[in-house]
């Protein structure tokens, strides 16, 4: 299975808190490891949401 880059994902996003940089806009969290380690330590399954962000023109 190839390995989820959360910052390749449009639902990714930088907090800018020292704590918690790392947010998720699909599932609604910050954390201060990346979201797709967090859903996987939590729920046992690769994140579900993952799209892949498209350049902009």
């Amino acid at each position: 299975m190839k390995k989820i880059n959360c910052r390749r994902c449009e639902y990714y996003f930088v907090t800018w808190e020292a704590a918690n940089p790392h947010g998720c806009k699909a599932y609604g969290f910050k954390s201060p490891q990346i979201p797709s380690i967090v859903v996987k330590k939590s729920s046992g399954s690769e994140c579900s949401f993952f799209k892949e962000k498209h350049p902009q023109k």
